[in-house]
């Protein structure tokens, strides 16, 4: 009787830790990691589709690329550029101010910020409180992205009302977790 004892502890022991823990696979932060912008999608609501962004009065005929990097630390940055904005002619010197019009409009294609995250799980909801971005009205702004995962996909939607009907799909590029 004294042999069964030691292993009845060990189980209850077991099962406390693996009661009170969360699993692996909840530990894991899915977010961490490198993205790849597959597209940017709009929603139709006369025809219920989802179709690529793509607007060449402002840069985008081709539609967008980027990457979204998140890490283990809840912090997270963005950018995003029209998808041939590194194949340019155009000149771009150290000093600011001596930019053409033409250098500044295509510099005005980059999108970016840097942001701390966090994750609302039941919500399935994440936030980026933004540190600073690329236009420098958006800074300290809080903004909202409803997400879902597919296989390697993040889907991310904004909720903010500009930005509603709007949706982001991801392809994992790294893993930050491994």
């Amino acid at each position: 009787m004294k042999t069964i004892q030691p292993l009845i502890l060990i189980i209850l022991t077991s099962l406390f830790f693996s009661c009170n823990n969360k699993s692996n696979s909840e530990n894991i932060n899915q977010f961490a990691g490198l993205w790849s912008l597959y597209q940017m999608q709009f929603y139709n609501p006369q025809t219920k589709e989802w179709s690529e962004f793509k607007n060449a009065e402002i840069g985008f005929s081709d539609g967008l690329k980027g990457s979204i990097l998140y890490d283990n630390a809840n912090h997270m940055s963005v950018h995003l550029v029209p998808k041939a904005y590194e194949k340019t002619d155009l000149k771009f010197p150290i000093i600011i101010d001596s930019l053409s019009i033409e250098a500044l409009k295509h510099h005005a294609t980059s999108y970016s910020y840097f942001a701390n995250y966090t994750i609302d799980k039941e919500k399935k909801i994440i936030a980026h409180k933004r540190i600073s971005h690329s236009n420098p009205h958006m800074w300290s702004e809080t903004v909202l992205r409803k997400y879902s995962f597919l296989g390697d996909t993040l889907i991310l939607q904004p909720i903010e009302k500009e930005l509603a009907g709007t949706r982001l799909l991801w392809i994992k590029v790294t893993n930050a977790n491994e």
